[in-house]
């Protein structure tokens, strides 16, 4: 084993004669019609550690998501089976842990059969980022390569300590995984755990269904996770195949009048005697925020705290059918949303998180830092931080897996075709202003050929 050598126009020095690699600086065409590339992710003929010489650690942050445990697994594997290294850290609590908690020493027959639970072993929290005590902490314990598994926020942080650590010129990897059960980080096909979610909700959706279908006139009202995007929303949907209505954060929907929700549901309970009703947890929160101000004249804080939406419709459709007095009806509200995230993965996430967490530790020991671990068109890449964190996944409401739902449901989309060209238009405005934007940003004067040197993983620009 030796260090990387040296490779002109890499501009990360970390020691004499070693360059530490940040995948920034390997995107290669990025204003050709072939789009951006990435660093195909792998293990590499050489590696820039001595086994003996890595202290490494490992923290999980944010909510709970299925298969954690399973990352945090082959993580520890990984480098102990892979590259020998002995020194693994386990961080307890999320980044707060790195200065207000205990650590866990981590060793393969320590975490053997974690991957059967949910949850995570290491504890988790949100909040807590102090990016020079977290720093401060890495450089005292004397840790090379910190691994950070979390969501959106939590690889913001990562990019902070990655920052932090270039400045102080340490030799430090940072190395992320993504993880969120709304599958709303951008770039990557999905994110671990989603599966398993969609899997989970099947159950709470059967649920409903049954008991909608028991009664007469019965309504069976689903809430799932998803705060902005409502991917696990729209995918138990189209799986399921007895939901009537799927209500998601980036589909706009109106209660009363002629098309809304309420004309809807009593056509469904007409046809049918009964119906089952999906609805993100972000979805309606604008309607609620406005029924919120004109009842209780609160929220003057400005935090974007959701309110719960399955609860307040719930009492809406109560309260419209009472007063229309146009039929009787039962509703029954189902809120799966803890039970969702801490099951354990299932096989197809299993064998994700092992790829994940390989991926990660093969970056790690070839010296490249800035990044995250993440599947793009089908194969594991090295993308930096700050692609990753740029902007968030959203279902878009005018693409083919939208209309499929809509033609599995057959739902009213709650759209007219004035809202359909006006969200078109702005999407198209969109793409022009990040192309321009691209167009703006400065290349390094430099760039190595890597074209022969590595499989790189196109990730097309969408127009």
């Amino acid at each position: 084993m030796g260090c990387v050598p040296k490779a002109n126009n890499i501009n990360s020095v970390v020691g004499p004669g070693c360059y530490m690699i940040s995948p920034q600086y390997v995107v290669v065409h990025k204003d050709s019609p072939r789009g951006t590339h990435f660093r195909r992710a792998g293990p590499r003929q050489k590696v820039y550690f001595e086994s003996d010489e890595v202290y490494a650690c490992i923290v999980t942050c944010g909510g709970l998501c299925p298969g954690l445990n399973t990352v945090i697994r082959e993580i520890v594997y990984s480098l102990y089976y892979m590259y020998g290294v002995k020194r693994v850290l386990g961080i307890d609590g999320g980044y707060r842990g790195f200065y207000a908690k205990n650590t866990i020493a981590l060793t393969p027959k320590g975490v053997n059969d974690i991957h059967k639970r949910g949850g995570t072993v290491l504890g988790t929290s949100r909040g807590g980022h102090d990016t020079s005590k977290i720093v401060d902490s890495i450089q005292d314990r004397g840790i090379n390569q910190v691994y950070i598994i979390g969501g959106d926020g939590t690889q913001k942080g990562a990019s902070v300590i990655y920052e932090e650590v270039r400045r102080r010129g340490l030799k430090v990897v940072v190395a992320g995984i993504p993880k969120t059960i709304d599958n709303d980080i951008p770039v990557i096909d999905r994110s671990f755990g989603f599966d398993t979610a969609v899997e989970e909700a099947q159950r709470a959706i059967n649920a409903a269904h049954v008991e909608a279908e028991s009664s007469e006139n019965c309504i069976g009202l689903v809430k799932l996770m998803g705060r902005y995007s409502g991917f696990i929303a729209m995918y138990a949907t189209l799986a399921s195949r007895d939901v009537d209505c799927c209500l998601i954060p980036e589909s706009p929907f109106y209660l009363e009048g002629h098309g809304g929700l309420f004309e809807y549901i009593e056509t469904r309970l007409k046809e049918n005697g009964h119906m089952v009703i999906v609805i993100a947890e972000g979805a309606g929160q604008d309607l609620l925020a406005e029924s919120i101000r004109s009842a209780t004249q609160q929220d003057a804080s400005g935090n974007k705290l959701l309110q719960d939406v399955g609860l307040w419709l719930s009492q809406k459709i109560k309260d419209h059918f009472a007063k229309e007095k146009k039929m009787p009806i039962n509703l029954k509200y189902i809120d799966p949303t803890y039970m969702i995230r801490a099951v354990p993965s299932n096989a197809s996430d299993n064998v994700y998180c092992t790829l994940l967490a390989q991926s990660c530790v093969h970056g790690a020991m070839a010296g490249y830092t800035g990044y995250t671990s993440g599947l793009v068109n089908g194969r594991q890449t090295y993308i930096p931080f700050y692609r990753i964190i740029e902007k968030q996944h959203h279902v878009v409401i005018t693409d083919r897996m939208w209309a499929r739902l809509l033609s599995s449901t057959n739902q009213p989309s709650f759209m007219n075709p004035k809202d359909v060209i006006e969200d078109k238009k702005e999407e198209e405005l969109l793409t022009q202003i990040v192309n321009e934007d691209k167009k703006e940003e400065e290349l390094p004067t430099k760039i190595p050929d890597i074209s022969t040197e590595d499989n790189l993983v196109k990730k097309e620009i969408a127009a």
